[in-house]
């Protein structure tokens, strides 16, 4: 774990799963902008160290990297055991997922490996992550789990069926939480990203990494700025409890397929 701050937080720890260049990054700023202490977990942990100084440094906040393999349950409660140590997790943004080729695949060519690895990060590790910190929630009648879905959330997709799955059961587990947590002060909300993920427009951005759904490069008219999707993350969370979002689907103007 690696801080770049001296002073504890006020408020509490947020922590984000699933950090690459682009969405987590901007999410992860925007609640060390808010005052929280952020925990940001991914599996590279050499990269997730550089965005911990940096948003430290940006936003004189403590910031923690900490490795996770989200496939692994062992690996989860190893990272989690570290979280909680920071204090009262009181947000956890699970945008955790496997990542996969853009090219169709057919069906008879899917390997069975490669189907439960995705099952595995999208759903299962999101389960596992979510009962880390919901026992923490219920003690205090507060806290706020966000979910990152995409395309493949709402529609299965021909040459996608792993990514569909994954996210068609991420979804489905984003509802059976809300409906068990939600009278108990917990928000549970899934927030669909129906298009490509570009780098921030902010003067700030200057890298040029690529991977896939939220995290996938833009290219053109249509990509969507991830710090403009972190504003919307961070508004859930701040939500009034008699108004609560369960779920909702964000796209850019330029979107042609809308």
């Amino acid at each position: 774990m690696r801080n770049m701050a001296t002073s504890a937080s006020p408020r509490g720890v947020a922590a984000i799963v699933g950090v690459g260049p682009k969405l987590g990054r901007s999410i992860a700023r925007k609640f060390a902008h808010e005052g929280y202490t952020v925990a940001i977990l991914a599996r590279d942990l050499g990269r997730l160290s550089r965005f911990a100084d940096e948003i430290a440094r940006e936003e004189k906040a403590q910031v923690f990297a900490i490795r996770i393999d989200c496939s692994d349950s062992r690996s989860i409660r190893e990272a989690f055991e570290g979280v909680l140590s920071l204090g009262f997790v009181e947000v956890l943004v699970y945008n955790a997922f496997q990542p996969v080729s853009w090219h169709p695949t057919s069906f008879a060519d899917v390997r069975i490996e490669s189907f439960e690895k995705s099952l595995a990060v999208c759903t299962v590790g999101a389960c596992h992550c979510a009962q880390q910190v919901l026992p923490g929630m219920v003690d205090r009648g507060k806290g706020t789990i966000l979910f990152t879905g995409c395309s493949a959330s709402l529609n299965g997709i021909a040459g996608h069926s792993e990514l569909s799955c994954g996210k068609f059961a991420l979804r489905g587990l984003s509802q059976c939480l809300a409906r068990e947590f939600q009278p108990l002060g917990i928000h549970v909300a899934h927030v669909i990203i129906d298009g490509v993920v570009g780098p921030p427009r902010s003067p700030s951005a200057s890298h040029s990494h690529r991977s896939l759904v939220g995290e996938q490069q833009g290219g053109g008219d249509g990509s969507m700025d991830p710090d403009a999707l972190a504003q919307t993350y961070w508004h859930l969370h701040v939500q009034d409890r008699t108004a609560w979002t369960q779920e909702i689907d964000l796209r850019s103007s330029n979107n042609r397929y809308f």
